[in-house]
Parts: structure tokens; C-alpha cells; sequence
């Protein structure tokens, strides 16, 4: 998914507030809906009509609710326009005002409204979608099912009207849904546009303002970019020190286990931290020094007085990478957890909270999924259907601020939630995630707060992962993202 951030708000909305918005703009101007739908049909107008050719044969497939009625009003200043057209249209017993007033101005213009034909759209060069809208939020049924698997068959531009047909506008769940090359959603962004599922379905995501705007509620959520971490990163002074950059302690690696906590931090370095002590099983001082001399080590086999010194030292803890699940790394963990320092909690560290759960308000906790599902007892696939409800259960359950990694990553604290869509499937690869927890630790180090860190962490690792994968995604490294780390903090 490609979002062109530039030109899109970062407030954020679920499709109940646009319902409402679309009321009260109607009220206040005492107009029809209908011209609500014919500003929406225009502005679909002007991005297809702005790049496609004449001579390009256009397949517009609308339904029977107000996205439909889009789609009609689009196809009628295709007409207009000289395009070529055909519109293939689904109807049921009884159709809103809205979707007739536009289907009856597409037949004035000499429009025909076809049944579906699916090796017609097998065959299609490029494809309007407007079949469902922000209404669709459950299983795909019906007719609906067999056109959808045709449009993501075929080898069609597919460009979707307000949202691709069948993802579900507030979650961003949708097995099944569109898959389009392009999104033009109307009236204001919907939230589920830009996590989970929506990052495979809507491809390049556009904005079309039709007046909305002064009449929306306050945002569910909220999007964040590079902007804001401009907005935060400022030049050192010219006589900071390394201990001016704050001091970070990351606990984990266990026997076999060296890569995770190397990995995190020299993320942690990189991200400007001053100072940055490894706490780990003793073999793994090598793996650890041999080629980043410019981290220091503490050997554990036991937690000891001089472990709890090494915390003590710390502005900042992580713990979590190549933690482990043995006594060993439970041993740790309940150590930091005594400690009233701000910490960072990842990988296995999460595992075994989740098995003896408490709540902490100075933590910064970053799951994928999976981890996600065992902190709320709930399964992998009950995460992804709503991967909004799932970070603010966790936030709620445990406190602190909490990360949902994953595909448009969510970062939730006690007032706010917002996303970042940043990042790609490069990201699939081992050290990742400790590379995140790294850069997270060390801006709150450096006195960023813990929610502040977390969105700015967030956002400079998914872009340092979408610099790295202009060499390819398959194949990238954790460490490939160091550099661009690097950069990011300091170049903006």
C-alpha cells in the first residue's frame, strides 16, 4: 500500500461519524443527499479522467446504496466526457432515492445498465469499483462474493470509490475484499483504511474533499508520518555529552540467543542513545563486542546484587530480545519489574506477562499479533478483525502505551490511539522487532515521554524499513536498517 500522505488529513474517523457528518452537512446547506453523491461521482470523475486515455474501455461495477449511486454519477460524466464505457449494475427489491435519481440520470445520458458478466470482468483492462460502501462490515454474501474473486483475478486497474468492496471501513478487516490499485475515499479518511487488511486492499489511498469537513465529530483516531517526527527532533546542543543521551540497559539473549539483543542495541545506538549496557548469558560477550565494541556488557548466569546495579544505572530498560521463557529470563523480568525505571517490553518478555498479567503505567509493551492474542487470551485471527479494539484492550489491561505491530502499526496511550502506515513486508524477517524496541528505548532515553517515543520510534523504524527496501524486501536485514536510523534522526 502506497499512501499519499502529503495530501491526506491526519484526523481519522470511523464511518458512523461520516454517516453523521453527511446529516448535518445536509441540514445546515438544506440540501438534498443527492448532491452530496453527485459532488462524490464528480471527484471520481476528475482522478479517472485525469489517468485514463479516452480510447481505454472503462468497466464500472455499481451497487444499490450510495457508493453505487457514486458510481452511476461517474459514469455519466464518463459518457459525457466521450469515454468508453460499460456499467454492469446490481439491484434489489427496493433501492434508496439516491442510487435511482443517479442510475435514471446515467440512462438520460445513454447509459445501459448490464447484469454481471464474469468473464467480462476476467477480461477487463480497468475496473471501477463501487459495489459496497462503509456499510459492509460483515461476511461477503451472495452475488457479491463471485464478482469480487473476478475483479481480483483479472489484471485490471481496479480503482475502488470511498473504500474497496467488502473491507470493513472501521477495522480494516476483510478477507476477501478488493484489491484495488487505487482508493478515493470521500469526505474524510476512514481509520480502517490504513491498518490490517487495508494494506493489501487499497493500494494508493487519496482524498477527495466534498465539504464534510467543519461537521465531523472529533477524530477516532489519527494518522502519523515523518512530520512528526520533524516536528519533535531537534539539533543537540554543543557541549551534550554521552550522558546527556540517556543511559539504556537491554536485557535478553539467552543460550543461543545472542542476535536479538545485539540487534536491539545497536538500534538503540543508533537512534541516539549515549550509552547502552547489554545484559546477557556470559558466552555472548563476543557475539556481542566483535563487531559493535562500542556496547558494554554485563555477564549474567545468576540475578545478583550487580544486575540490580546495572538497572539501577539505567535511565531506560528493554527487556524481551532472545529473552527466553525459562527461569532464567522470568528471573529478569520480575527483576525489572521491581525497578521503577520506564521500560520497554517485547518477545518473550510479553509471552510471560501475559501469564502473570499486571498493569504498569511506565511501560511502552510492542506485540505483533500472536503476542497480542496471548496478553488478551483471545486468538491471532480475533486481533486481526479488529486490530483497534485489540490495542486499546491491551492499553487498558496492562497501562503504559501500548504498540500493535503489524501492517499499519497502532499506538495506543490512555487518551489517544493513533497509526502509523509505514513500513512493508520486508519487515518479516528475524531482529526486526528488537531493532523497534532499540529505537523506542532509546528516544525515551533521550526525555521523549513514552507515548511521544513510541510514535516517533515507530515511524523512523518503518521508514528506515521502506528506505532499506528500495534494494528489494525479500532478502532484507534487521541490520539494514541501522543506517537509515541513523539518518532519520538527524537528517530531517
Amino acid at each position: 500500500m502506497h499512501t499519499s500522505m502529503i495530501h491526506l488529513p491526519v484526523n481519522l474517523f470511523l464511518a458512523s461519524q461520516v454517516e453523521d457528518a453527511e446529516k448535518a452537512f445536509v441540514g445546515a446547506k438544506d440540501i438534498s443527499i443527492n448532491q452530496l453523491v453527485e459532488a462524490a461521482g464528480t471527484k471520481a470523475f476528475e482522478l479517472l479522467s485525469s489517468s485514463i486515455d479516452r480510447a481505454s474501455p472503462i468497466l464500472l461495477l455499481a451497487g444499490y446504496g450510495n457508493n453505487g449511486a457514486d458510481t452511476y454519477v461517474c459514469a455519466r460524466l464518463l459518457i459525457e466526457a466521450g469515454y468508453q464505457i460499460s456499467l454492469m449494475g446490481l439491484d434489489k427489491t427496493q433501492m434508496g432515492t439516491e442510487v435511482l435519481s443517479a442510475q435514471s440520470e446515467f440512462r438520460r445520458v445513454g447509459g445501459r445498465v448490464e447484469c454481471s458478466d464474469i468473464d467480462k470482468i476476467l477480461s477487463a483492462s480497468i475496473i471501477v469499483d463501487g459495489l459496497l460502501g462503509v456499510g459492509c462490515k460483515g461476511e461477503l454474501r451472495g452475488q457479491f462474493k463471485p464478482i469480487i474473486e473476478a475483479v481480483n483475478l483479472s489484471k485490471a486497474k481496479v480503482f475502488s470509490l470511498d473504500i474497496p468492496s467488502g473491507l470493513n471501513p472501521d477495522t480494516g478487516a476483510g478477507e476477501g475484499a478488493v484489491i484495488a490499485n487505487v482508493t478515493l475515499t470521500f469526505g474524510a479518511v476512514k481509520q480502517g483504511l490504513l491498518t490490517g487488511r487495508a494494506r493489501v486492499c487499497v493500494g494508493e489511498l487519496l482524498f477527495a474533499d466534498i465539504g464534510l469537513t467543519e461537521y465531523l465529530s472529533p477524530p477516532s483516531s489519527k494518522m502519523i508520518s515523518l512530520d512528526f517526527v520533524r516536528e519533535q527532533i531537534a539539533p543537540r546542543a554543543r557541549d551534550s555529552h554521552k550522558g546527556d543521551s540517556g543511559k539504556v540497559s537491554i536485557i535478553g539473549g539467552d543460550t543461543g540467543m545472542a542476535g536479538a539483543v545485539r540487534l536491539a542495541a545497536e538500534a538503540c545506538l543508533r537512534a541516539g542513545s549515549g550509552l547502552v549496557t547489554v545484559i546477557s548469558k556470559p558466552a555472548h560477550q563476543l557475539a556481542v563486542n566483535a563487531t559493535r565494541p562500542e556496547l558494554m556488557f554485563w555477564g549474567c548466569d545468576l540475578v545478583d546484587m550487580e544486575v540490580y546495579l546495572k538497572l539501577g544505572w539505567a535511565d531506560v530498560l528493554l527487556i524481551g530480545p532472545g529473552l527466553g521463557q525459562q527461569d532464567w529470563g522470568y528471573n529478569l523480568l520480575k527483576a525489572v519489574g521491581l525497578s521503577d525505571k520506564p521500560c520497554v517490553l517485547d518477545a518473550d518478555a510479553l509471552n510471560m506477562l501475559s501469564r502473570e498479567p499486571y498493569k504498569q503505567e511506565k511501560w511502552v509493551l510492542t506485540p505483533h499479533s500472536a503476542e497480542a492474542a496471548k496478553l488478551l487470551g483471545i486468538t491471532t485471527g480475533e486481533v486481526e478483525q479488529d486490530r483497534f479494539a485489540a490495542v486499546k484492550a491491551i492499553q487498558t489491561k496492562y497501562g503504559g502505551v501500548a504498540v500493535l505491530k503489524g501492517p499499519g502499526t497502532l499506538i495506543c496511550g490512555a487518551k489517544e490511539c493513533v497509526v502509523a502506515p509505514v513500513g512493508n513486508p520486508g519487515l518479516a524477517s528475524g531482529g526486526a522487532g528488537d531493532a523497534l524496541g532499540g529505537v523506542i528505548s532509546a528516544l525515551m532515553a533521550q526525555d521523549f515521554d513514552s507515548f511521544t517515543a513510541a510514535k516517533m520510534g515507530v515511524v523512523i523504524h518503518g521508514e528506515a524499513a521502506d528506505r532499506a527496501a528500495l534494494e528489494g524486501e525479500r532478502g532484507m536485514l534487521a541490520s539494514d536498517l541501522m543506517p537509515h536510523i541513523r539518518h532519520l534522526v538527524n537528517n530531517l
